[in-house]
């Protein structure tokens, strides 16, 4: 679920530097990791967007600069239940353009994309692996643990200050301050789990939720 955002001018989903002449303002965020945004600029972006979003209800799951043809800023919000709505996303990249074009912290042109963290997620806070606990995720570490950086394998929730996963080895414990990645694997489970709350919360109705699960089925047994 994305929504791009733009301002004026002959190319509608960017956004161009502007002289303010005010000095930019860094706000102090709750629970700032690498995870959520991992690059200077990643992290000063969220230092000026997350107040905004987290005023309005919503939390902030991940901030990317992404460099290629274009360049994207891609914001990845959600509600507290872990849902969101295209409207959502709207209401969302008006208020972060008009911040954004105030303290105008990205030197170049970009477009901003305001989407869902979508089924197969980004886990990027300590809670994350808490929700989804029993489900198969691949995380990277910084630095060789045992002499590996990428393990694969459910999810058995957190100790502590360590994210527990179950490997070939058995579960381990890797401390959250390690990772350098980590995110949940598409699997059939997971997408209808993911359904299933949509469906309770009444974002889908039950025709659409047997029509899935009956695809789901119907490429399982193939």
């Amino acid at each position: 679920m994305t929504c791009n955002s733009g301002a004026l001018g002959s190319k509608p989903n960017a956004h161009r530097k502007t002289t303010t002449g005010r000095a930019p303002v860094f706000l102090c965020v709750k629970d700032m990791n690498d995870l959520i945004a991992k690059a200077a600029i990643d992290r000063r972006v969220t230092e000026i967007i997350a107040p905004v979003i987290e005023d309005m209800g919503y939390e902030v799951v991940r901030v990317r600069l992404m460099s290629g043809k274009d360049t994207v800023l891609q914001i990845m919000a959600q509600k507290p239940d872990g849902t969101i709505e295209v409207d959502d996303c709207a209401e969302i990249s008006t208020a972060v353009s008009a911040v954004l074009d105030v303290e105008d912290p990205i030197l170049d042109q970009y477009n901003l994309e305001v989407s869902s963290p979508g089924i197969d997620r980004p886990l990027t806070r300590l809670k994350d692996f808490v929700q989804w606990e029993g489900f198969e995720a691949k995380i990277e570490t910084d630095e060789l643990i045992d002499g590996r950086r990428r393990f694969k394998g459910p999810l058995a929730g957190v100790e502590g200050d360590e994210v527990l996963i179950t490997i070939a080895e058995g579960t381990i414990g890797l401390k959250f301050e390690w990772l350098s990645d980590a995110k949940l694997v598409l699997t059939d489970d997971l997408i209808r789990d993911v359904l299933r709350g949509r469906k309770d919360k009444g974002q889908i109705d039950e025709e659409q939720f047997d029509e899935i699960e009956t695809i789901i089925d119907g490429e399982e047994k193939s």
